[in-house]
């Protein structure tokens, strides 16, 4: 070996040596050939123990299972970017990490083994789910200020009794609410039930929801319990309240006011300790002012009122949603979806969903159908949704959105400062980004460190 090459390859393994990412080589057979210093530290396990081991005796990931990054690397001869998986160390922790995989060659071009460079995402994900936590309620998440307000006086509705009323248009999570509600309740551990209200005539909703007798009409064979009955002490949902009859309406005000219900062809009432949550996409207020809803149930049903605002009032929230949404679809279809690119977020960020919610879930579903790894990017979305912004006439910058997002970057800096003790190369560490970076991210939202910030004793401002 040459004196130039001797110095280049002791150089490559200081450099390998020194980087923060874990880094290891196999052979064909699978056994590790190579193992860096961070890749120790990621792992717990020491070089000496993993060279030569089988890959999965020592990382044991859930792409092990499966779909190996690393395996199709060195079967199609390509390189693949930021996998997301996790290992389990030596301690039996599970690691969240992203993986990047290229084939190993020799200078003839010839596959040798393959190279694995992975980071330690457990900083990251701590933080995601520490901010996550501030802002969710059971399955609902939001960023918004109107509903951080609904957020902060939900858990002391949930301890009541009091029937609730929960508006909004279709597609705005009005059953996760409920639910909510009902973990959130002393009932938490009796049943959920609910019905949609608007989707059956009304001698099939009352047979629903009262039950019925043997004989009460044709093919009435046997009894059935209605909903009320199944419910027992827990909570019944009534979706969609706002599209029944008023001969219906009479029937749920009794019920709501003497606590007890009769089974359609019986003549002996049964008593209810279900708790009820109305809900409905329509202004119940007007329809009572037109005569088109009882103005008694309104009253009754609307001790507490909830109003959700539609998804083009809470644009903020889009990316904390796509991101539920592809963690819950990457666990349950098994995929290393990383994300969402920036030209595709451009496109969600741009729709003004008139499905809400519901719509944006359908969309993400989309886009998995199609996309199996990496980011989420323009060809993954409905062709109607591209062609629908593509027409649009070049808008305006939306100071909401863009201060929206800027204002949830802002907070996510600020709060893994306050962590790191204000340590800046600590904080760039825990975000996952470089120092330099930070300081352009502090410049740009005129973030100020205090007087010490783990660092220096002197005060830094930053403005832009």
């Amino acid at each position: 070996m040459s004196e130039f090459a001797a110095i280049r390859d002791k150089a490559n393994e200081i450099i390998l040596e020194s980087i923060s990412e874990g880094v290891f080589t196999v052979d064909h057979n699978w056994r590790i050939m190579s193992f860096n210093r961070a890749a120790e530290e990621i792992t717990g396990t020491p070089r000496s123990e993993a060279v030569g081991r089988f890959c999965w005796e020592v990382f044991r990931s859930n792409m092990c299972e499966g779909d190996c990054a690393l395996k199709r690397t060195m079967k199609e001869g390509k390189s693949f970017v930021s996998s997301t998986t996790y290992i389990i160390n030596n301690r039996q922790q599970r690691i969240p990490i992203t993986v990047s995989t290229s084939p190993l060659r020799n200078q003839h071009g010839e596959i040798l083994g393959g190279v694995e460079t992975f980071r330690d995402h457990s900083l990251v994900e701590e933080l995601r789910r520490e901010l996550s936590g501030s802002f969710m309620v059971g399955d609902m998440v939001s960023r918004s200020k109107a509903m951080r307000k609904i957020f902060g006086i939900l858990g002391q509705v949930a301890e009541s009794d009091s029937t609730v009323l929960i508006e909004g248009d279709t597609g705005t999570g009005k059953e996760l609410m409920a639910k909510a509600l009902h973990s959130l309740s002393l009932r938490k551990d009796e049943p959920f039930v609910s019905i949609n209200c608007g989707a059956l005539p009304d001698t099939l909703l009352e047979s629903e929801l009262f039950g019925y007798k043997a004989g009460a009409f044709t093919n009435a064979h046997k009894d059935k319990p209605g909903l009320f009955q199944a419910a027992g002490q827990g909570t019944i949902f009534l979706d969609e309240i706002g599209d029944t009859s008023a001969a219906f309406q009479v029937r749920l005000l009794r019920v709501l006011e003497e606590r007890e219900f009769q089974p359609l062809g019986s003549v002996t009432k049964i008593k209810t300790a279900a708790r009820v949550l109305a809900a409905t996409n329509r202004n119940l207020a007007e329809m009572v002012e037109k005569g088109e809803f009882r103005r008694d149930l309104y009253y009754r049903i609307n001790i507490i009122r909830f109003h959700l605002p539609p998804l083009r009032e809470r644009m903020e929230d889009i990316p904390l949603l796509i991101e539920r949404f592809i963690r819950k679809m990457n666990r349950l279809r098994g995929r290393a979806v990383a994300g969402v690119g920036q030209e595709a977020m451009a496109i969600l960020l741009a729709h003004d969903y008139p499905g809400n919610i519901r719509e944006l879930e359908n969309i993400i579903e989309h886009a998995f159908i199609l996309c199996n790894e990496g980011e989420i990017g323009i060809g993954h979305l409905p062709a109607s949704l591209v062609q629908l912004q593509a027409d649009q006439p070049a808008p305006v910058c939306d100071l909401s959105i863009a201060s929206g997002v800027q204002a949830t970057e802002a907070e996510m800096i600020i709060d893994t400062l306050r962590r790191h003790g204000y340590n800046r190369l600590a904080a760039a560490r825990a975000l996952g980004i470089h120092k330099s970076t930070l300081f352009r991210k502090l410049i740009k939202h005129n973030i100020s460190l205090p007087e010490i910030d783990g660092r220096t004793s002197r005060k830094r401002s930053f403005q832009g």
